[in-house]
């Protein structure tokens, strides 16, 4: 069972990373809060891993930091989500803005992330509710601004790959980044710049 790994990264998208360990390179499914945070290509990385194993498949989900990999396994334990769709909850909102959307019942919020109809919504904000950890918002926020600067690409680049990997419609997509970038956005991180387009679609 791998619960870690720490190599180079050799290649990395806004939902998977190569992580090559002693010449050994394997293929990490990761939400888009890790995928900001683990550096550029050939930069070293350490990556906290759920290996989930089923008859026919060994799946890696990678994550940034626990509280990440916290919640995917409190997701993952509710009837009807599967790990793709938990990585695509934590995609859809960061920790944050996922707490509180579970705290305070916010269906619409829920139901903003592709995939998520609204009785999966239903089931997410009543059976975590009661099991997330007391203080687990402000550990959330306190990780949320740790969070590290991109790279040099093109930041309208990376956020219409990272949304419309996520299930966006392209059109959609090319119209909330536009929004997202006004105003002196084109100065955000990617990741302030990626919320700001997120709650664009959630309009």
């Amino acid at each position: 069972m791998i619960a870690r790994l720490r190599g180079r990264l050799l290649d990395k998208h806004p939902n998977r990373a190569l992580v090559d360990v002693q010449g050994v390179g394997y293929d990490v499914h990761v939400p888009l809060a890790t995928f900001t945070r683990i550096g550029e290509q050939g930069d070293e990385v350490t990556l906290r891993v759920h290996t989930y194993v089923r008859e026919d498949q060994i799946t890696l989900f990678g994550f940034a930091t626990a509280l990440e990999q916290q919640i995917f396994e409190r997701l993952i334990g509710i009837s009807g989500v599967g790990p793709k769709l938990a990585l695509a909850v934590l995609s859809g909102l960061n920790p944050v803005e996922l707490v509180q959307a579970i705290e305070r019942g916010d269906l619409a919020r829920l139901t903003s992330i592709p995939g998520i109809g609204r009785k999966t919504a239903e089931r997410i904000a009543l059976e975590l509710r009661d099991r997330l950890p007391i203080g687990i918002a402000v550990e959330a926020g306190a990780e949320e601004a740790t969070t590290d600067a991109p790279g040099d690409r093109s930041l309208r680049t990376d956020l219409l790959s990272a949304l419309t990997n996520l299930g966006y419609h392209r059109p959609l997509v090319e119209k909330a980044v536009a929004r997202a970038l006004e105003n002196g956005g084109a100065e955000l991180s990617f990741e302030q710049a990626l919320k700001r387009a997120l709650r664009e679609l959630a309009r």
